[in-house]
Formats: structure tokens, C-alpha cells, sequence
């Protein structure tokens, strides 16, 4: 048994969303992904997804790309990213699947793992930042401190997390994101959101006992990245 993670697939099989406009690597994306998945990921393993997941607008629209997802080999954890506008009641969502998990002020079990998390968002200290993007960015704090206390509560002391946004902004400053990490001796971070041009403002490895790891699909080349 193993975790893997992977974030931003930006699926679309449901409709015309054709990601090679973003550039030549993604032509074709998702046959990418399956293969390297399919080469590597075993039944037992498990997946972890930071977002971005789907561009469909409505849970109708997206099961496709669920099904797609449901259909690989492995557990898949994941959470919503920005563009995950088909997210809906994570009751029903958790109900859809049986191997598949959404993370929404909640957690769920590897071993003696706890793996919780939050989309997050835009942190202060970098361009244009609103009484809005403030606003989203306390409460997505709330959120991940949320799961992370339930999973405390349930007497777990090894600790993963996944977000979608980068914790810190493009100076690599410490953030209110951080700070729960480091309250809570969190030891892995996944994360993805950033692309191409964005990729100068990774933060990637260890940094105050935490390892940070970036798993945007055209970061690590649309192949499933080995956590555990």
C-alpha cells in the first residue's frame, strides 16, 4: 500500500475544454494521466487530489469525469479547487462513490495517517489583495483547522494535508496556513494551482519540519507523484 498524489487534472469529457491552448504539453492530458496512473497505482494505493479536478458546472455534467476518475485503480481523497464549480453537498458527494472520498471540514484514515484539508486561498503580501480575498482566506483557515482538530480529536498524531492554493504568496512568507501546519507538526503538504509561468514561485521540500510538495499535473509531467 502506498499514497499518491495529483492535482489540477482539469477533466472535460463531458464538453469542448480543450487544454492546449495552456500549451502543447497538456494535448491530450488526461491519456496521459491514465497511462502513467494505470503504470504505477495499485487497487490497495491510495490517491490523493488537491483540485481542480473537473471544469464542469453542475454535478450533472461532471460525473463523467467522475466516473473517468472512479474507474482508475486506488482509494482517491480529494478536495475542491477554484475552478470545481460541480462541488456540491458533500453528503451526497460522499455518497456517490465507494472508493471515492471528498474533504470538506472533514478527514479520512491511511494507516495511522489523518488526511485533511481545504481549497485555501490567495494569501496576503502579493498583488492585488481585496477586503474579499481577505475575507475567503480566514475562512478557509477555519476549515482546514476544522479537520485537522476532528482528526485530533479522533487520536490521530501523524497528519497530512492537502490544499489547492500554495500555502504562502510568491515571497514564500509564512501565512495563517502555515502557521496551523506548524500547530499541528503536520508532516507532508500537498498542493497545486499554479501553472507554467507560476511554477518560479514553487514552494517545494522541507521548510520548519514540514515537507511541502507541488503536484500540479504539468509540474510532475502528468504522472502520479509517490508521497508514502
Amino acid at each position: 500500500m502506498a499514497i499518491f498524489a495529483i492535482s489540477d487534472l482539469h477533466l472535460a469529457l463531458n464538453g469542448d475544454k480543450p487544454m492546449d491552448v495552456f500549451g502543447d504539453n497538456w494535448y491530450k492530458h488526461e491519456e496521459k494521466i491514465k497511462s502513467n496512473w494505470i503504470g504505477k497505482i495499485k487497487e490497495e494505493d491510495t490517491v490523493l487530489i488537491a483540485g481542480d479536478i473537473s471544469w464542469s458546472m453542475s454535478i450533472e455534467e461532471g460525473l463523467k469525469d467522475l466516473d473517468w476518475l472512479n474507474e482508475l485503480p486506488g482509494r482517491k481523497i480529494m478536495i475542491k479547487g477554484n475552478h470545481d464549480y460541480w462541488w456540491n453537498s458533500i453528503s451526497k458527494l460522499n455518497k456517490l462513490y465507494e472508493g471515492m472520498n471528498f474533504i470538506q471540514n472533514n478527514f479520512y484514515a491511511y494507516e495511522d495517517y489523518a488526511i485533511s484539508g481545504t481549497r485555501g486561498w490567495t494569501c496576503p503580501g502579493g498583488g492585488d489583495y481585496s477586503v474579499h480575498d481577505k475575507k475567503i482566506y480566514i475562512r478557509e483557515q477555519i476549515r482546514l483547522e476544522l479537520s485537522l482538530a476532528k482528526s485530533v480529536k479522533a487520536g490521530y498524531k501523524k497528519h497530512i494535508v492537502m490544499l489547492h492554493y500554495p500555502p504562502t504568496n510568491a515571497k514564500f512568507e509564512d501565512s495563517g496556513f502555515t502557521e496551523i501546519i506548524k500547530q499541528y507538526t503536520v508532516e507532508k503538504v500537498i498542493y497545486g494551482h499554479l501553472h507554467g509561468p507560476s511554477f518560479p514561485c514553487v514552494l517545494q521540500g522541507e521548510r520548519e519540519n514540514t515537507k511541502y510538495i507541488m503536484t500540479a499535473s504539468d509540474f510532475i509531467d502528468f504522472n502520479p507523484v509517490k508521497i508514502i
